[in-house]
């Protein structure tokens, strides 16, 4: 193809594409309101729960224990949730589960107010995990149902904008809160208020049409999500390299530590830097939106990764708040890059039917890499110093990106995401 006709297509694409094509859609808007809503009270409360929980233990290993509490329901869960979005009605699923995260918000204000025992704070943080289960297969099996396949990837896009958009802003409330008020109290009934809103918003959605799948309860039908995604070595490879880097790579549960002992600042600062990430997630994410599909999506995304553990390493060495605040923007624009790839990926190759089981599985990877990298990182922190547990996260990340490349080479042919649409 001569490089006159090149040109012309490619600015053919540009002209054609649609940046706000999901946005578009009543319910997807009702949804994503909804769910912005949701994770602006989850972010509020994460910064509650482990500026709380430091200032009450100065302990490394409680603050990775609140990841490791909240993703263990996840991981036993999984095959159960994902058979449950597949087999009941979706919204519903959805609307139970919000309602049990209100109730745990409520119970952990209750216990922050009466200054009750670390152990109650785990105990609704287990009930959190076992809401969110549930939540995550249904609600992503649910929201791809409001659209059209054309409008994924956009959707993909924006899905990670307004997630993005909640991590910016939750944070940064949560920090503020705890300083105007002196305590973490007020932020657990802000959170559990934000809940009652995605109620409403999340009934207003119109009833979908499902194919659920009508077979008895076996393994077979609850691991049939695991055995799609082993036989889809592209999404493994994908929702892998997503694991292992962010697993090792990701120093979020040990920003009490940098800000209090490393960077000596307050909980405004580390309201700021709870949320640089998302500001560098939600720029990218808005950028992906506005430009054609990715033509090299594969190079992209291990890019992308090796990219957000070099950026962890300078992280973990830097003793100069506006450094480390830099580096964590610039995490979260790498990371959103992986994360519109993957999830994109993983919706076009997947069948309706699968979808909640394989959503299910999917999330234990998401879960498993952001929860279960909090108890790894406090506890690398509690072995060998918080220092040397981010570097030698970072370090990590890279090599689990040269694995990658060697052990699935098809993950750098990948080219334009749409050429896998079946």
């Amino acid at each position: 193809m001569s490089s006159s006709k090149r040109n012309l297509l490619s600015n053919t694409d540009v002209a054609s594409h649609d940046p706000f094509a999901a946005l578009r859609f009543r319910d997807y808007r009702l949804f994503t309101i909804g769910r912005v809503l949701l994770f602006t009270g989850s972010q509020m409360q994460t910064v509650a729960i482990g500026w709380e929980l430091y200032e009450r233990t100065n302990s490394a290993m409680v603050l990775g224990g609140v990841g490791l509490a909240q993703v263990l329901p996840m991981i036993i869960l999984t095959l159960i949730a994902g058979d449950v979005a597949d087999r009941r009605d979706r919204k519903h699923t959805v609307l139970l589960s919000v309602i049990l995260l209100v109730f745990c918000s409520l119970a952990l204000g209750v216990v922050s107010y009466s200054r009750g025992a670390v152990s109650l704070v785990y105990l609704c943080l287990l009930l959190t995990g076992v809401a969110r289960a549930f939540l995550k297969p249904a609600s992503d099996a649910l929201m791809w149902q409001l659209l059209p396949v054309s409008a994924y990837t956009n959707a993909a896009t924006w899905n990670s904008s307004s997630f993005q958009l909640a991590t910016v802003i939750g944070p940064a409330l949560g920090g503020l809160a705890i300083a105007v008020w002196n305590s973490a109290t007020g932020v657990y009934i802000l959170a559990a208020i934000a809940g009652l809103l995605c109620f409403v918003l999340l009934w207003k959605v119109k009833p979908q049409k499902s194919t659920f799948h009508k077979e008895p309860i076996s393994l077979q039908a609850l691991s049939a999500g695991a055995k799609f995604v082993w036989q889809n070595q592209l999404i493994l490879a994908a929702i892998s390299l997503d694991l292992f880097a962010v697993l090792l790579g990701g120093a979020t549960a040990l920003l009490p530590i940098f800000a209090k002992d490393i960077l000596r600042v307050g909980p405004v600062e580390l309201g700021y830097l709870q949320a640089a990430p998302s500001i560098g997630a939600l720029f990218m994410a808005l950028v992906l939106a506005h430009i054609p599909p990715l033509r090299q999506a594969g190079k992209v995304l291990l890019w992308s990764v090796a990219g957000f553990g070099i950026v962890t390493i300078i992280f973990g060495l830097s003793r100069w708040f506006w450094l480390s605040l830099l580096m964590l923007v610039l995490s979260g624009a790498l990371d959103s890059i992986s994360v519109v790839i993957r999830h994109t990926l993983v919706q076009i190759r997947t069948p309706e039917h699968l979808r909640g089981r394989v959503a299910a599985i999917n999330s234990v990877f998401i879960s498993a890499s952001n929860e279960l990298g909090g108890f790894e990182s406090g506890l690398a922190a509690a072995l060998f110093g918080t220092v040397a547990s981010v570097v030698g996260g970072g370090v990590g990340t890279i090599l689990v990106v040269i694995a990658t490349a060697m052990i699935w080479p098809e993950i750098r042919q990948l080219k334009t995401l749409e050429d896998y649409k079946e």
